[in-house]
């Protein structure tokens, strides 16, 4: 894989400075990737999978949606206090950070990719950005059901988008999955769902062996990239 070079970035916002991890690929595609964090903050899987798709070319940000609460990141053991971080965070500041973080940046060559409670910040953020490129969510729950439920949003979303959901996750039940295919197609919205059977929340984090399931990754994964080749082709000279 090409080199990528690492840094932590500041950007300004409405409600003060922000952390953004950020990791420049070696040879530009002129893409960018929004990496939105798990419950867990910007954590080292989160950082590992900036640098993978700085491997691939893109410009890869992950912004520290933690930045109002003064705790940067959480263990995985920590599912209670993560839980309550996340509480902390509604729609309109997942907006302002997406934002803050875009600015600048070329918003039909940009997507936003996201996991966990960063699956529905992508779902929320995507129906708030006209002209995003794409956006991909693995395992969002509480976009459909729950205190900052985007589901109404979802009319919205231009970009086309695509979904990612275990059929074994109890955050997000078939009636959840079945309501989000009802919404997006009675919207309009471009969009896949795909359901992974045998997989549970967080199938794809490899940092969570008990939870990681290589097949379902690896077809999400490739599902993934091809969609953001689809729908961001490199720039070719």
């Amino acid at each position: 894989m090409a080199d990528t070079a690492t840094q932590w970035l500041t950007v300004d916002t409405a409600d003060g400075p922000m952390r953004v991890y950020a990791a420049r690929p070696e040879v530009p595609s002129g893409r960018t990737v929004v990496v939105l964090q798990e419950a867990f903050g910007v954590n080292e899987h989160i950082q590992d999978i900036a640098r993978r798709f700085a491997a691939r070319g893109f410009l890869a940000l992950a912004p520290d949606l933690f930045h109002r609460t003064g705790t940067e990141e959480l263990s995985y053991e920590e599912h209670s206090e993560a839980l309550g971080l996340i509480k902390q965070i509604g729609p309109d500041q997942i907006v302002a950070d997406v934002r803050a973080v875009l600015d600048g940046h070329d918003l039909a060559r940009t997507a936003i990719v996201g996991f966990c409670f960063g699956g529905r910040a992508a779902f929320t953020a995507a129906a708030a950005t006209p002209g995003l490129g794409a956006a991909v969510v693995f395992y969002g729950p509480g976009i459909a059901a729950g205190p900052y439920a985007v589901l109404d949003r979802a009319g919205s979303i231009t970009a086309p988008l695509l979904l990612h959901v275990g059929e074994e996750d109890p955050t997000i039940p078939a009636d959840q999955v079945a309501a989000i295919d009802e919404a997006l197609g009675d919207a309009g919205v471009d969009f896949e769902q795909h359901v992974y059977p045998g997989a549970g929340h967080a199938f794809a984090c490899d940092a969570r062996p008990h939870m990681f399931r290589l097949r379902a990754a690896e077809t999400a994964w490739e599902r993934t990239h091809a969609f953001l080749d689809r729908h961001l082709p490199p720039k070719t000279t």
